[in-house]
């Protein structure tokens, strides 16, 4: 190539698209021998730009706010798409880190870009997530830029949590502007705010499809007008927030349902009572919290496959109802008047590592494939004449178990034979071990202990793990993790 001369890929990308007949674009059919390099082989050929401008447009959409900007500079073909896609403003806190803005710090060069590239942008809005605690300290600010034309068409609300705001105690109120978006909303995470009952008498969202109430203040009222509002909601996700003594879930469309009791100390009324009434798509009920009081009763989920997570950590605050069939306090099993065959999925968080308890749980719901467990040793776990009637009898569907902080002393091991020795369908257990405990030649030495040898599903696999490969409850902190087929598993080495 020859000093000075453009190069073959820039030259492509600067190149106008062919014009149709009538008078559009599309994508060119490449020359012969296009995309092959002197000796034939295949070579570096941009087929992205190729691309017609609306699916381009919504490429830039999806790309964080400075990276879909900077899209301006690859060339002339993608000089105008930033402007003709809808806007994404994203100034959550994790992103602005990666573009080395931290707060509290540069909170004076965040809040003065965001007007700039409103004042830049034609829209419509795709996204806007600006940081919660500018309703507190920016509250004219916030309204003016949501009054902005360039959002006309909003499709997802965010009001993002930051580090070292959390605290706060005045609760500001949501500006009324924001509800001025509520034909388009499909995702609305409110975080640090107070809804007035005046700024939610029936407001209706016809296409939000994920809702999240974070550290909110509303009345109860308020809420289930809110929800009733949500002919669409498929994920609705309340966290800590107060207001309210109960909620009643009457959904047709509810998938996902997380929530946890605030807290922090308040003077506004504290969730006590969650009833699920009529909720025919309801597939996954997550409790977030461990230790807050909440009565859990349920009179209709027929779909309803994930429950979690039941905790024993404080016995006398914490029953699940689950119509007549069954109540478990904490994690005892109080009335079994008949199984519940629909759940699949489990999680629990015991005070102490006890087989029997986990027993009596899957005679509760005995079609369960997948088990996750945390807790720290404690009973012996001596099961072989204790419950060895019950292991020609009980058919143990499990395919998937977890069980989190695992140290490898003779209660956890004889918990985890049971499933070894019995679990006839399992495929695979997960077993996370903390660093500290971890040596080498741990797995081996384990899985001599465990009788792995001697397992009864000879498909079964075991992976002992320092990775965070299980979930928490306080990990499943956002509403687009309700959307997970399987909430309480994250990706991990293998």
């Amino acid at each position: 190539m020859e000093a000075g001369s453009p190069s073959r890929r820039k030259r492509k990308l600067e190149e106008p698209p062919a014009a149709t007949a009538e008078g559009g674009t599309h994508a060119r059919e490449p020359p012969p021998g296009a995309g092959e390099d002197e000796e034939g082989g295949p070579s570096a050929v941009d087929r992205i730009s190729d691309l017609p401008d609306p699916i381009l447009a919504d490429i830039i959409s999806l790309l964080p706010t400075k990276g879909g900007a900077r899209t301006q500079i690859l060339a002339s073909r993608w000089r105008h798409l930033w402007r003709s896609a809808s806007l994404n403003l994203d100034c959550d806190c994790d992103g602005l880190a990666r573009l080395g803005y931290h707060f509290p710090n540069d909170d004076h060069a965040v809040a003065a870009l965001i007007p700039r590239i409103l004042s830049t942008h034609p829209g419509p809005g795709r996204r806007f997530c600006v940081p919660a605690h500018y309703l507190l300290s920016r509250p004219a600010a916030v309204d003016t830029w949501l009054g902005s034309p360039t959002l006309d068409g909003l499709c997802e609300l965010e009001f993002c949590r930051v580090h070292g705001y959390e605290k706060a105690r005045s609760v500001p109120s949501l500006p009324a502007s924001a509800f001025r978006f509520s034909p388009t909303l499909r995702v609305v995470i409110l975080r640090k705010c107070h809804l007035p009952d005046s700024a939610s008498q029936a407001p209706y969202f016809p296409q939000l499809n994920q809702l999240a109430l974070e550290d909110v203040v509303v009345s109860e009222t308020s809420l289930h007008i809110i929800i009733a509002g949500c002919p669409a909601l498929e994920c609705l996700l309340i966290h800590g927030s107060s207001g309210f003594r109960c909620i009643r879930i009457n959904s047709l469309t509810l998938r996902s349902f997380g929530v946890s009791v605030g807290s922090q100390p308040t003077d506004e009324l504290q969730l006590e009572e969650l009833i699920i009434e009529d909720a025919p798509c309801l597939e996954r009920l997550l409790r977030l919290d461990l230790f807050e009081e909440l009565n859990v009763s349920i009179t209709s989920t027929p779909k309803l496959q994930t429950i979690g997570c039941l905790s024993n950590k404080r016995v006398s605050s914490r029953s699940f109802m689950y119509g007549c069939a069954a109540v478990i306090e904490g994690l005892h099993l109080d009335r079994l008047a008949a199984v519940v065959c629909t759940v699949k999925t489990l999680a629990v968080d015991l005070f102490m590592n006890d087989l029997d308890t986990v027993i009596e749980l899957m005679k509760c719901f005995p079609c369960l494939e997948k088990l996750y467990i945390e807790s720290v040793p404690g009973w012996k776990n001596l099961w072989r004449r204790k419950h060895r009637d019950l292991i020609k009898t009980f058919d143990i569907r499990l395919k998937t178990i977890g069980l989190g902080f695992y140290r490898g002393i003779k209660s956890e091991v004889d918990f985890v034979t049971f499933f070894v020795l019995n679990a006839k369908v399992l495929e695979l257990m997960i077993v996370h071990v903390s660093p500290q405990d971890y040596y080498q030649g741990f797995a081996a030495h384990q899985s001599k202990k465990l009788m792995f040898e001697n397992r009864a599903s000879r498909g079964a696999r075991i992976h002992f793990t320092t990775d965070r490969c299980l979930r928490g409850a306080s990990e499943i902190n956002h509403v687009r993790d309700l959307d997970l087929i399987d909430p309480f598993i994250s990706r991990c080495r293998h």
